[in-house]
């Protein structure tokens, strides 16, 4: 891959915990139909993945990552995996898309941030970071993204905000014209925070060493192929046409080696898990509320929600009569409400 190459493609990497629809994301940007083999919905230990494409009339770079944030992945894994994905996106991403499903708690998410910011540094994430909102088809019919997080959501806002203000969502109901204005609108979000920053990619000391290890493994690729192509080595390496160093490229990206990425204190082995399902308690009930929620109309559904996380949060025989309380009290009121303003 030439210099000009480099420069001209836009890199994105999708970041995300199992379940989060990572393959579904590459899939819409590039308008595949089957990305990757297998599903990041299966709960396996993949591998980084890379796709070339076109998208809105740009070139465009996805690299897709398992979902090494939890600390239950293996040390060596997680040290491998940061590896190859550094180095399938260097000399740097143009942008972190972080899928993040809107019907799950987000401190998954949020400790994701604050790994991104440890391996990276702060514009990592106030920069060069878009909180991708998956699964919204569990809102409701007419709800909007954006009402949604503003009346439901405070720890999917606070993740925006730590992102500049910058989500989207590639997920419509209105078929494909609107898919690709989906993907059209995030590409120029992505450029556009690009253009904010003042440089050309993102970039830090771990992708300058991961370019320059790139490189060197490239020139050695291309120096052994012309060697058994030409046993007296008598053709210049200026005569090395692009699509050979396209080919030593990508070769030379799957076989960097570790880049001794220091993630020991970042991921202290008795920390929680950030990007896998957690098996908790609180999950579990979370799990059954919103499932339950997703059968009743949206007025009850959303005051009986809040009644319920009153009697979930307060807990005993106490907490059920409060919630059943403040269930009632709220549900009343939107009664009202919508009867005056019929």
């Amino acid at each position: 891959m030439s210099a000009s190459a480099s420069q001209s493609e836009l890199r994105l990497v999708v970041l995300g915990r199992t379940g989060a629809g990572k393959r579904s994301t590459v899939g819409n940007i590039l308008g595949l139909q089957d990305p990757q083999q297998g599903t990041d919905d299966a709960g396996v230990t993949q591998e980084c993945s890379k796709h070339r494409g076109e998208a809105a009339g740009r070139e465009v770079v996805v690299v897709s990552s398992p979902a090494w944030f939890g600390s239950g992945c293996d040390p060596k894994e997680r040290r491998r995996h940061i590896s190859s994905f550094i180095a399938l996106s260097s000399p740097g991403p143009h942008a972190f898309l972080l899928c993040v499903p809107v019907n799950q708690p987000a401190d998954g998410e949020a400790k994701a941030l604050d790994v991104l910011e440890e391996l990276f540094g702060s514009s990592a994430v106030s920069t060069n970071t878009i909180v991708l909102f998956t699964h919204t088809e569990e809102l409701e019919e007419d709800e909007q993204l954006e009402e949604y997080l503003v009346t439901w959501r405070k720890d999917l806002r606070e993740l925006a905000e730590r992102c500049g203000e910058r989500y989207h969502t590639l997920e419509t109901r209105s078929g494909e014209p609107e898919e690709r204005k989906a993907v059209e609108e995030l590409l120029e979000k992505v450029e556009q925070a690009v253009r904010e920053s003042g440089t050309q990619h993102f970039s830090c000391p771990l992708y300058q060493e991961a370019e320059e290890r790139v490189r060197q493994r490239q020139e050695e690729i291309v120096r052994q192929r012309r060697r058994q192509g030409s046993p007296t080595d008598s053709l210049p390496e200026e005569n090395v046409t692009d699509e050979e160093m396209e080919t030593a490229r990508e070769e030379a990206e799957r076989s960097v080696g570790d880049l001794d990425v220091d993630v020991d204190g970042i991921f202290p082995s008795a920390s929680v898990s950030p990007l896998t399902p957690a098996p908790s308690f609180l999950w579990g009930l979370w799990e059954k509320l919103a499932g339950w929620m997703r059968w009743l109309p949206t007025l009850v559904r959303r005051e009986a929600l809040l009644g319920a996380l009153v009697g979930l949060f307060v807990g005993g025989p106490f907490g059920g009569m409060m919630g059943a309380t403040v269930g009632s009290v709220a549900t009343e009121v939107g009664r009202r409400k919508t009867q005056k303003t019929k």
